[in-house]
C-alpha cells in the first residue's frame, strides 16, 4: 500500500482543489479546479474502476443538469462538513480505499469491503413493518469500545466508509459523535428515522464534519405513517428543515413495496424531497426475510420493471430530477451484481454477528469474538467468493431474491448458523419462499437483459473493469511502487 508520507500528501492536493472550488463561487476557475479533481480521482481509479470517473465525467459537462446540482450542493453546504464528508467519503473510501481494500483482498485471500454496515444498538423508537431489524428487540448492543476496535481494524484494511443501521443508530447519538471524531478520515452515514435530530447534534455534526444522513421515508403521510407510525413523517419532514438550515448532507432510504411502489417514485414525492434539501434517494426492494414475512409485499413484475426505468430516468444525464437516485436491486450492473458477502460490504448486527448482507442473516462469526480480519475469512464468506458470480444477468443479482437455489448451497457448505434474533430461519425454509418471486422475475428479467446486453453478458468499455482482484491488487502495486521511487527520487 502507499506510503504514510505520499498519502498525507495526496490527501492534501485533493483537499487543496475541493478548497480552490469551494471558495470559487462561479465562473471559469471553478470549472478549471474541478478538472483538476477529477483527474486526480481518474489516476487513483485507474487500476480500480477505469469506466467509474468517464461516467461522472459524462454528466458534469459544463452547464450540465449535475454540474448545476453539484454547485448547488457546494453553495449551501456547510464547507467543513463538504469537504470533510468529500475528503472521506470519495478520496479515502471510494477512490484510495478501493485500491486498498483490493490490495488487503489479494494478500489475505478473502473479500475485504471497501463500505461497512453495523448496528451500534437493535434498540428502536419505531417499529416498522418490513423492517429487518423490527424484531430485534432492544436489549443488543454494540459498546463503543467494540466499534472503535470495528472501524480501527477496517481502516487498516482500507475501508474507510460505515453506515450505521439499526435498530435506531441515533439512541447512541453521544457515541456515533465520539466515534466520527476519533476517526476524521473516515465517513459515518446514519440510517435513521430523524426523530432525534435535534439543533445541539447538527452542532455536533458540522463540529465533526464526517456524518451524512440517510432518512427513512416512504411516500406521502398517509403511506408513511402507516408503515413507521403516526407523526413520522412530519418528525422527518421537520429533521430535514434543521438540516437543510445547517447545511448537513442528508437523502432518503426507501423501501419499495407492492403497496407504494408508484408513490415512492412520483413526481410529488420526488419533488418534495428535493425541496426539502434531499440529495440522494436509495431505494431498497421489499425483502421477505424475518418474523412474518411474505412474498405478496413484493413488488410485482411490472412495478420491478417499472422502478428499473424509472429510476435511471430519474438521475439520467439529462431530464429527469436533481437528485441522486440508485435502486440497490435494479443498478446491479453498476456495482458488478451482487456486493454482500465483503464483495463491496458486509453487515455486522447489534450482537456482533458478520454477515454477508443486511438481509441474510447467516454467519459463522462475531466481531466480539474475533478480529475483523478473521470474520472476513469466515466460511460463508469464503463461500461467496467460491460462487461468485451467480449468473451473468445482474438484473437478478440477489443469491437469496432471484437465485434462490445458491443460498442454501452457500449456508449448507459453510455450515453458517441463523442470526435471526427472534425467529431463527432454515435457509432451505426461507428460499423456499423467495423462490415464488425468483420465478416470477427470471424470464422478463432474462427479456430485458438481453436488450440492454444482447451477448448476455456485459461488455465494460476496458478489460479492466472486469478484471481479477488478483490483476488489479498487481497493477496496484507496481503503479505503488512506481509512485514510491518518483517520491524519493
Amino acid at each position: 500500500m502507499q506510503s504514510k508520507i505520499a498519502h498525507k500528501a495526496e490527501r492534501a492536493a485533493f483537499g487543496l482543489a475541493l478548497d480552490q472550488i469551494i471558495k470559487a463561487a462561479s465562473g471559469p476557475d471553478r470549472e478549471k479546479n474541478l478538472d483538476k479533481l477529477l483527474d486526480m480521482a481518474g489516476n487513483l481509479l485507474k487500476d480500480t474502476a477505469p469506466g467509474a470517473i468517464r461516467g461522472v465525467r459524462n454528466g458534469l459537462y459544463p452547464g450540465s443538469k449535475w454540474e448545476q446540482f453539484l454547485w448547488d450542493v457546494i453553495d449551501n453546504t456547510d464547507h467543513h462538513v463538504l469537504k470533510t464528508s468529500i475528503l472521506n467519503g470519495a478520496y479515502e473510501a471510494a477512490f484510495r480505499g478501493l485500491r486498498n481494500t483490493t490490495a488487503s483482498a489479494e494478500k489475505y485471500q478473502c473479500n475485504v469491503p471497501w463500505i461497512i454496515l453495523f448496528d451500534p444498538t437493535s434498540a428502536c423508537n419505531k417499529h416498522c413493518v418490513g423492517c429487518w431489524a423490527a424484531d430485534y428487540g432492544n436489549m443488543l448492543n454494540l459498546t463503543y469500545e467494540e466499534m472503535d476496535r470495528l472501524v480501527t481494524e477496517g481502516s487498516e484494511l482500507g475501508c474507510h466508509l460505515y453506515m450505521l443501521t439499526g435498530g435506531e443508530p441515533l439512541v447512541r447519538k453521544k457515541d456515533v459523535v465520539r466515534l466520527a471524531e476519533a476517526h476524521n478520515d473516515c465517513l459515518f452515514n446514519i440510517f435513521t428515522n430523524a426523530s432525534l435530530i435535534d439543533q445541539a447534534f447538527c452542532d455536533d455534526v458540522k463540529r465533526v464534519g464526517n456524518i451524512v444522513f440517510s432518512v427513512s421515508l416512504e411516500g406521502t403521510e398517509d403511506s408513511n405513517d402507516g408503515r413507521r407510525g403516526d407523526g413520522s413523517y412530519k418528525e422527518v419532514m421537520a429533521a430535514f428543515d434543521l438540516m437543510r438550515e445547517n447545511g448537513l448532507l442528508f437523502g432518503t432510504s426507501t423501501a419499495y413495496t407492492r403497496a407504494n411502489t408508484e408513490m415512492v417514485s412520483s413526481d410529488e414525492y420526488f419533488d418534495t424531497i428535493i425541496s426539502k434539501g434531499c440529495r440522494w434517494a436509495w431505494y431498497f426492494h421489499y425483502m421477505p426475510v424475518g418474523e412474518g414475512a411474505t412474498v405478496d409485499l413484493c413488488p410485482s413484475v411490472e412495478q420491478r420493471e417499472y422502478m428499473l426505468r424509472r429510476i435511471r430516468e430519474v438521475r439520467g444525464v439529462t431530464g429527469g430530477k436533481p437528485i441522486f437516485a440508485m435502486d440497490f436491486q435494479n443498478d446491479g450492473e453498476y456495482v458488478g451484481g451482487c456486493i454482500a458477502g465483503g464483495r463491496v460490504f458486509c453487515h455486522i448486527n447489534a450482537r456482533g454477528d458478520v454477515e454477508p448482507c443486511v438481509f441474510i442473516h447467516y454467519s459463522n462469526a462475531n466481531i466480539k469474538e474475533k478480529s475483523l480480519l478473521e470474520c472476513l475469512q469466515q466460511p460463508i464468506f469464503q463461500a461467496y467468493r467460491k460462487h461468485y458470480p451467480w449468473n451473468d444477468n445482474m438484473l437478478r443479482p440477489c443469491p437469496m431474491l432471484e437465485n434462490p437455489e445458491i443460498l442454501p448451497e452457500i449456508v449448507h457448505e459453510s455450515d453458517a448458523q441463523c442470526t435471526e434474533y427472534v425467529t431463527p430461519e432454515d435457509v432451505d425454509h426461507l428460499c423456499a419462499r423467495t423462490s415464488v418471486y425468483a420465478k416470477s422475475w427470471e424470464q422478463r428479467a432474462e427479456e430485458l437483459w438481453l436488450e440492454q446486453h444482447p451477448t448476455g453478458k456485459k461488455i465494460y468499455a476496458d478489460e479492466l473493469s472486469d478484471g481479477t482482484i488478483a490483476e488489479k491488487a498487481k497493477l496496484i502495486a507496481e503503479h505503488d511502487a512506481e509512485a514510491e521511487k518518483a517520491l524519493q527520487e
